[in-house]
């Protein structure tokens, strides 16, 4: 492949970085920021450049997992500036899941075809390990089969401080009650400058990766992710995209990378206008870049590279699958975190829904399992699509219920322990 065959004009010094991508070269961290710089023909050469490893590293065929998000509580002891998800222990809004509601909507999610189950949620006070340890048993017993993804770093590192534990205690015990795999979130971006600035007091960077090379030291995989479009520079994102390579090149433990767009409409740092740098989320073409440059940087180590439909919506998510990413995630039938946050683009996706738009990318749609395994490949010309179970659910807010509907549910609402202070 040429660059001369892609289009000309292309900036000398991005066409230089392209060229070495191109030759199976590791693209640096002062590489990668040069890429940032793409605008229009370089931009569109990234793009051509990205989507063409992409084809080389993973094929054509785009993954999504039949999963749903339960996150059991809202109420948690951070105050971080990005989350609008988050209440106190004594607001209102605050809920709790007991664990017989967490199982029905596992189970409800497995009659619907669901093979994976999410679990995140607030640092509650009175929640320790034997909490998740139970749960995880709770779930278990009650659907075998259903892989459970939960425990991000913060809540191991909330679990073991509760507990007196260390970070592997945590993961061994929990990895013994069933837990299947981790999601790689509250990473946002790992630098302690820009952690200090949006989540004083959050997980450090040393201790995230504490956590995740733990994890997959003991045969838990995880995901990987960066939350960006806030405070952090260009080249803050792109040594945090340099430390999971790096990572990944030790442990192979991440199964994916997943970049989520800071969403900034209720995030309490913009409603309380308390960083005056703050941008207001990625623009399209920053989504674009960096997807693109994370293609280039972490395809030879993290091969799937994920879209968030959820935080740029289903349009920008597919064409984002010809920009060098190669798998939709899941339906999630529940979302709260990025709603709350002000995301517009709903808490659920059918599987026909997303096998139409991989289908519209010219791509072949696989339903896989949270460790990537295939589990049922589609055909990519079929022009009318086989119904799934959830085509029939309606509305899903009213079938699975929504985070407004459970901040004003007195059945679940949160109630302080009594020995708490």
């Amino acid at each position: 492949m040429s660059l001369d065959s892609v289009l000309g004009g292309v900036a000398s010094h991005v066409r230089e970085v392209l060229d070495r991508a191109l030759e199976g070269r590791d693209v640096t961290v002062d590489d990668a920021v040069v890429l940032c710089g793409a605008r229009g023909p370089s931009l569109h050469a990234l793009v051509a450049v990205a989507d063409h490893i992409r084809r080389a590293q993973v094929g054509d065929h785009v993954g999504y997992v039949v999963n749903r998000n339960v996150n059991f509580t809202n109420v948690c002891v951070k105050a971080c500036r990005f989350c609008a998800f988050s209440r106190t222990r004594r607001s209102e809004e605050g809920y709790f899941l007991p664990p017989e509601e967490i199982v029905r909507r596992a189970l409800e999610a497995q009659a619907f075809g669901a093979t994976e189950v999410c679990i995140q949620a607030g640092l509650a006070p009175g929640v320790d390990a034997g909490f998740y340890l139970d749960l995880i048993r709770t779930l278990k017993a009650a659907a075998p089969a259903l892989h459970v993804h939960a425990m991000s770093p913060e809540e191991v590192k909330f679990a073991a401080a509760g507990s007196g534990w260390s970070f592997r205690r945590v993961l061994e015990e929990m990895k013994a009650a069933g837990l299947g795999s981790l999601p790689g979130t509250s990473a946002e971006v790992l630098d302690d400058r820009v952690r200090a600035r949006i989540a004083p007091g959050r997980i450090s960077t040393a201790e995230w990766i504490d956590v995740v090379t733990t994890a997959h030291a003991i045969g838990l995989p995880t995901t990987s992710t960066i939350m960006y479009g806030h405070v952090e520079t260009d080249v803050e994102r792109m040594r945090h995209l340099d430390l999971l390579r790096s990572i990944q090149r030790e442990t192979r433990g991440f199964t994916e990378f997943v970049p989520l767009s800071f969403v900034h409409e209720e995030a309490p740092m913009t409603l309380r206008r308390q960083l005056p740098d703050l941008r207001p989320g990625p623009t399209g073409d920053d989504v674009i870049r960096l997807y693109a440059i994370s293609r280039l940087m972490l395809g030879d180590a993290i091969r799937n590279v994920q879209v968030s439909w959820v935080k740029d919506g289903m349009r920008q998510a597919q064409w984002l699958l010809s920009c060098g990413a190669n798998d939709f995630g899941g339906t999630l039938m529940n979302e709260s975190i990025s709603t709350a946050a002000g995301a517009s683009h709903g808490q659920m996706q059918t599987p026909s829904s997303l096998r139409r738009a991989i289908r519209d990318a010219d791509r072949t749609p696989v339903e896989r399992s949270t460790r990537y395994d295939v589990l049922r490949t589609f055909p990519r010309d079929r022009e009318v699509d086989e119904r799934d179970a959830l085509d029939d659910v309606g509305d899903p807010e009213q079938v699975f219920g929504s985070y407004e509907a459970l901040t004003r549910d007195e059945r679940f609402r949160f109630r302080l322990p009594v020995a708490a202070p």
